[in-house]
């Protein structure tokens, strides 16, 4: 006579054996999204001050926010379209807008076996509106998955 082997049993050795049989050893830890990343500064004392709110989104796309009156940002990490060569975004700063265009080409990183490809850009010197920002400098052209500075904002 045959014991019926409850349910939850089958699906926790389901589940063991799946995972155990899995062609990768673990699981992606590591960054794949690569951001332009922004620093703000106040142009009358050149020093580094993040605004009091930003808010930031693409051109065509105001309902699908990036930063939405974020507090204190120091860092805005801005995304850029993989499949394009351009892209513009909205920055709000303490209220007013500004747009910032960007062109770039766009390559494939490796990043690891268990984390696939990232997309990489290298950017140009971005064209940008004068309300509220005074001057954006470039600091690092390649745009990666590190955290490092990529354009100084001056407000």
């Amino acid at each position: 006579m045959m014991r019926k082997i409850p349910k939850y049993i089958l699906i926790v050795a389901t589940t063991v054996i799946f995972l155990l049989s899995s062609c990768s050893p673990g699981s992606c830890f590591e960054e794949t999204n690569a951001y332009v990343k922004a620093k703000f500064f106040l142009t009358s004392t050149s020093k580094a001050a993040a605004p009091d709110s930003i808010t930031l989104y693409g051109v065509g796309r105001e309902n699908s926010y990036v930063y939405l009156k974020a507090l204190k940002v120091s860092q805005a990490l801005m995304p850029l379209d993989a499949s394009a060569e351009n892209c513009s975004l909205v920055l709000k700063i303490n209220g007013v807008n500004d747009t910032i265009s960007f062109t770039y080409s766009t390559y494939s990183k490796l990043i690891s076996k268990e984390c696939g490809y990232a997309f990489y850009h290298s950017i140009e010197t971005p064209e940008y509106t004068k309300h509220i920002i005074d001057t954006v400098i470039v600091v690092k052209s390649t745009i990666t998955t590190l955290s490092e500075q990529n354009i100084s904002i001056y407000y």
